[in-house]
């Protein structure tokens, strides 16, 4: 109780501060004179990925409070700089992605993202198949997913980042190690925030692709913005079918007991996944610079076809299934020029199934070779039938004030609360007398705070922030203890600080050198501290990950030259991590532990060039990261030194395009485009244990896809045309062991906007 009662002082700084400014006339009187950050502008088309061109001739400073998505850092002549490049030219440690020619294209988001430096993306399989985001060497739940600054699962894509159609995204921003105090995040090792396009626009506009292996995408949003009344109505959905029903080598027993390789065609890993948001609300009223309320339904199924390394007899009949509905409600407010209030507040209901029932064996052609004679050895996955449903209720908030001290001094304050209650259900007959540990009652409170004072120095050559952050969380779980005394419950409390500054220095127009630190903290999520009522045990004793990140990097943008464009991005980084969580085995069930230590450190590249006439564009990226175990007790201790293993340390892309402009008709455009990407094969269990050459690795993993795109465009229309070929060479691409993604896949894309 302590620790709420503390915290809840900090909701109390942002009522005061609210009060203070209301009744401040000289920030009243001086509202007239600012302009209004809302405004109608020019909007300037960023290239992917975003370059930081330093902005010609600067008419004055912006606010500097103006850290959310409605202002720009600062006003330049004739038009503003768009909230990309002011992301990229302030001293937060950030990447940012403009989906524009992604949409038009057939890669989903996650290829999209696996093209970006210090990003990797794995996949167990085809569309809808789980998938590993790693940023920096840190993976899963270290790294937070939020769109519009809602948590991603909680914003009704609870199907993982890679999943999100790319259509529905206007820009992603990658925030490598250090974490803005806006986003009330506890992230361990960065964020990534999907944002969707602005209400204030009028369009309506759709997309449909398809394929090889079944695969049919389809997305259609839209915006409606009256400016005399300030009424918003916005909508998206999208529908995702595939069958995934590509070719995958395997072991296949022979007449004389032998296992052989063969080619066979998957047969049981369909997905669909459909989704609805709709939006509506006011903005721009003198009571309120925004007040919107959404409401969204979303739910994917998934057949699951083998264990995790692809080996023993397939799955032919289980499947997974998630549904999420929820709200979302913001509401912002400007209390004159230079204080700025923004809030949101969230609640999303999820529930999870799983079956698993089948009677029968399958083998690798889909065929039942036999059916198990007794129910309780039903099932696939274990040894034991399952049909189970877990539901969760999820509540999420945020308040974030910001004050413009003066011109060059502003600051920051955000308070984020949190809640998760978990129950379930085993519609499986129990024993007699057993309990049914779905049944307990769990929940996990969080608390997020945090305060950033940010200063610019020399008329903006240097811009300096420095924040501190507030972790607490409270688990209460109830586990059966066995012997008939049925379910007891469990809390713990924890509380935790951070801190860290971030440091641009503008050396040229045409050179930025970065400098971040954060000492962070990865608070366990619901999955880890609750378990999942079955195989998954709760550990309410889980402690959060701590880190230290360390970010230093020059951002080279050199434009308009007789040569060309060039822009050049290097990234030097540390992450020193402690309490690392996994999930380990405990027999038949497993539980998330606090089990060792990891350092990482590494580099990453990011060249683009482009032709004056703009008819040629090339590009690149690098990335090396060296992931190591630091722990000298436990039961990783006889590892120290050794490379984490299971995860790549040595990626990179490239690509190149071509645009014809006015090839067919006026305002049209013809770009064939080409992507590699190289993946280095890593060592799946620790370098130290066993030798070498019989060691199990994943090997290199190299693929080329080529496409053709062609856009018109005039003052009432933009349509686009694509066809494209992935993984051209039919590679056996693996992204884990014994896992194979699909081979040679041929797409379609159409899209059209219409404003």
């Amino acid at each position: 109780m302590r620790c709420y009662v503390q915290h809840g002082l900090a909701v109390e700084a942002v009522l005061a501060l609210a009060v203070w400014a209301a009744s401040d006339q000289r920030v009243q009187a001086q509202a007239a004179e600012e302009p209004d950050a809302g405004a109608d502008v020019p909007v300037i088309e960023v290239e992917e990925p975003v370059s930081a061109e330093a902005p010609p001739i600067v008419a004055k400073p912006a606010p500097l409070g103006a850290a959310n998505s409605d202002a720009p850092a600062m006003i330049v002549t004739g038009q503003r700089a768009n909230e990309s490049q002011r992301l990229v030219q302030s001293a937060e440690a950030v990447q940012v992605v403009d989906t524009t020619r992604a949409q038009t294209q057939s890669s989903d988001l996650g290829e999209v993202l696996a093209r970006v430096q210090g990003v990797g993306v794995r996949r167990e399989g085809g569309l809808g198949s789980t998938v590993r985001f790693t940023l920096n060497g840190l993976t899963d739940d270290q790294v937070r997913f939020f769109l519009d600054g809602v948590p991603l699962d909680q914003a009704g894509f609870p199907f993982g980042i890679a999943n999100v159609p790319v259509n529905l995204v206007e820009r992603v921003e990658i925030y490598r190690g250090v974490v803005p105090v806006r986003f009330g995040a506890d992230a361990l090792g960065g964020a990534v925030n999907l944002v969707t396009p602005d209400v204030r626009q009028n369009y309506i506009g759709g997309s449909y692709q398809v394929g090889s292996f079944g695969t049919h995408r389809v997305t259609v949003d839209g915006r409606y913005h009256n400016p005399a009344n300030g009424w918003v109505f916005g909508h998206s959905a999208f529908l995702d079918i595939a069958k995934n029903n590509y070719k995958v080598r395997v072991e296949l027993p022979q007449r004389d007991g032998s296992l052989a390789p063969r080619d066979v065609t998957r047969f049981h890993d369909a997905y669909r996944a459909y989704g609805v948001k709709l939006e509506g609300g006011l903005v721009d009223r003198s009571w309120a610079k925004r007040l919107l309320l959404s409401g969204y339904v979303s739910s994917f199924d998934k057949e699951l076809q083998h264990n995790l390394w692809m080996t023993g007899a397939p799955y032919g009949e289980a499947t997974y299934r998630q549904d999420v509905y929820g709200a979302t409600a913001r509401y912002d407010l400007n209390l004159g020029s230079r204080v700025k209030l923004s809030s949101v507040a969230n609640y999303s209901y999820t529930t999870y199934g799983l079956r698993d029932q089948s009677q029968y064996i399958y083998d690798w052609n889909g065929q039942r070779l036999l059916a198990k004679p007794s129910r309780r050895e039903w099932g696939e996955i274990a040894d034991a039938p399952t049909d189970q449903v877990l539901t969760q209720h999820t509540f999420f908030g945020r308040i974030l004030a910001s004050w413009d001290i003066a011109s060059e001094h502003a600051v920051r304050l955000s308070v984020r609360p949190g809640y998760v209650a978990r129950s379930g259900d085993n519609r499986i007959e129990l024993e007699q007398g057993a309990v049914d540990p779905l049944n307990a009652s769990n929940g996990l409170f969080s608390l997020v705070a945090g305060i950033e004072y940010q200063v610019n120095f020399l008329d903006d050559v240097i811009e300096n922030i420095v924040f501190v952050k507030d972790y607490v969380y409270s688990a209460d779980v109830e586990r059966d203890v066995g012997a008939g005394a049925g379910l007891r419950g469990q809390s713990v409390n924890d509380h935790r600080l951070g801190f860290g500054d971030l440091l641009r220095v503008r050396a040229t127009e045409w050179l930025d050198v970065k400098l971040a630190y954060e000492y962070a903290t990865r608070l366990p999520r619901a999955d880890e501290v609750l378990g999942n009522g079955g195989l998954i045990l709760a550990n309410v004793e889980l402690e959060p990950e701590v880190s230290h990140n360390v970010n230093v990097g020059p951002h080279l943008s050199v434009k308009r030259t007789p040569i060309g464009n060039l822009v050049y991005d290097l990234n030097l980084f540390l992450r020193d991590v402690d309490r690392l969580i996994l999930l380990g085995g405990r027999g038949r069930s497993s539980q998330y532990d606090n089990v060792y230590g990891a350092r990482s450190l590494g580099l990453e590249n990011a060249l683009s060039w482009s032709a004056p006439s703009g008819i040629v564009s090339l590009d690149g990226t690098f990335t090396w990261q060296d992931l190591r175990n630091t722990s000298s007790t436990g039961e990783y201790a006889d590892t120290e030194g050794d490379r984490v293993p299971n995860r790549p340390y040595l990626f990179g892309s490239w690509g190149a395009r071509v645009r014809l402009d006015d090839v067919i008709v006026k305002t049209d455009a013809i770009e064939p485009f080409y992507v590699g990407r190289y993946v280095h094969g890593f060592f799946v269990s620790w370098e130290s244990l066993g030798l070498r050459e019989s060691k199990l690795s994943v090997p290199d993993q190299v693929t080329h896809d080529i496409g053709v795109s062609w856009t018109f465009e005039n003052e009432v229309a933009r349509t686009s045309a694509t066809l494209e070929v992935q993984n051209v060479t039919d590679a056996r691409v693996y992204d884990n062991l014994g896992v194979q993604r699909p081979g040679r896949a041929f797409y379609a894309k159409v899209t059209a906007t219409f404003r």
